[in-house]
């Protein structure tokens, strides 16, 4: 997978242990949903309780500056296939609500702590599309007239079946470009990789103290 590892990591983080993927798999690569969140299947087995999810995303809100963290409050799935379609695993209801898929204890948590830190933070609805082409204009224009602020090809399938298994979920998106309406540019992977880059330090500074606070709590 371009730009992605593609490791399962356990570990402990301080006193706490963690399980980390570094890489996902992608539906644009051809897997289908089942392949895609198979892991958080097997993270839910493990007696995962809590799952922070993070990604690469394009903002199309007007506020948003390329390097900024965009908690993710809500998603919209744009994907062509459900990863709850089929047969219902036992590890939720058939038809399950979806209010609050991304917690909202976590979210403030994390506003928190990024205002103790002085971290920029904002706060936003993603949307996940197919992928693998970066967004035109006009895809950048409806997304952001459907209600999105930041796109992506990844993350929502996963965490809909977190949220069917009871896991609580916190998302973060890195804005790694830009599609606004009166100055969409052009974007490269490599340009993304560089901004994801450096904005990485500030998210795992978040994260880590989320954990610790989480772990505490």
């Amino acid at each position: 997978m371009e730009g992605h590892a593609g490791k399962l990591i356990f570990g402990k983080l301080g006193d706490i242990e963690i399980l980390a993927m570094q890489g996902r798999f992608h539906f644009y690569e051809g897997y289908n949903m089942k392949e895609v969140t198979f892991p958080v299947r097997v993270m839910y087995e493990l007696g995962i309780k809590t799952l922070f999810v993070s990604n690469a995303a394009g903002g199309m809100n007007p506020s948003f500056k390329i390097g900024d963290l965009m908690i993710i409050k809500d998603h919209i799935n744009f994907f062509p296939e459900h990863p709850l379609h089929g047969k219902n695993f036992p590890t939720g209801p058939r038809f399950p609500d979806m209010h609050e898929t991304y917690d909202h204890a976590l979210i403030a948590t994390a506003k928190q702590i990024a205002a103790e830190k002085g971290i920029r933070i904002m706060e936003g609805v993603y949307i996940g599309v197919q992928g693998p082409t970066f967004e035109t204009p006009a895809e950048y224009r409806m997304f952001y007239r459907l209600g999105a602020d930041a796109v992506g090809m990844s993350t929502v399938p996963e965490v809909i079946v977190a949220h069917h298994c009871g896991i609580k979920t916190f998302g973060i998106s890195i804005i790694t470009d830009l599609g606004l309406e009166e100055q969409p540019v052009e974007v490269s992977h490599e340009e993304v990789q560089e901004a994801a880059n450096k904005a990485q330090p500030l998210m795992t500074e978040i994260m880590r103290e989320m954990i610790r606070r989480t772990n505490e709590a």
